[in-house]
């Protein structure tokens, strides 16, 4: 039997799929603030977000949304919540979730999550941890 190969040594990458380029290269690089590393058109926009790869793949229509694509964790969810409201990010509401007002909900365990979309309607989220509290 062939060894194990052992991926928790190594770079994730992350994939989210786009249609609108220069839509998604405003929001993601302006409004998110994440670092354009190249365009290869007509395959991908491709960001650095700390240390991981985000390739935004281009497609001429999107998939069915199926949940959460990327999500950031962050010490302060609320105080993220407010930077990104003030770029003019708009948080979703879920009915089915009990969510504060700025659309923050805690799960059972206590973790904090906020979803927003990005212009193709790809959902994203803010979440904050017990144990990444300061």
């Amino acid at each position: 039997m062939a060894p194990l190969v052992r991926l928790g040594k190594y770079k994730i990458i992350a994939f989210a799929t786009i249609v609108d380029v220069a839509r998604a290269k405003l929001f993601y690089r302006d409004t998110l603030g994440l670092r354009l590393v190249s365009e290869e058109p007509p395959f991908a926009l491709v960001f650095e977000a700390h240390g991981i790869m985000l390739r935004l793949v281009i497609a001429k229509e999107l998939p069915p949304v199926q949940g959460t694509v990327l999500g950031w964790q962050v010490p302060d969810i609320a105080a993220a919540v407010h930077e990104l409201e003030q770029a003019g990010v708009q948080f979703e509401r879920y009915a089915q979730m009990k969510q504060d007002e700025l659309g923050i909900w805690t799960a059972p365990g206590g973790a904090k999550v906020a979803w927003f979309k990005d212009p193709d309607g790809n959902i994203l989220s803010l979440s904050e941890h017990p144990e990444t509290r300061e």
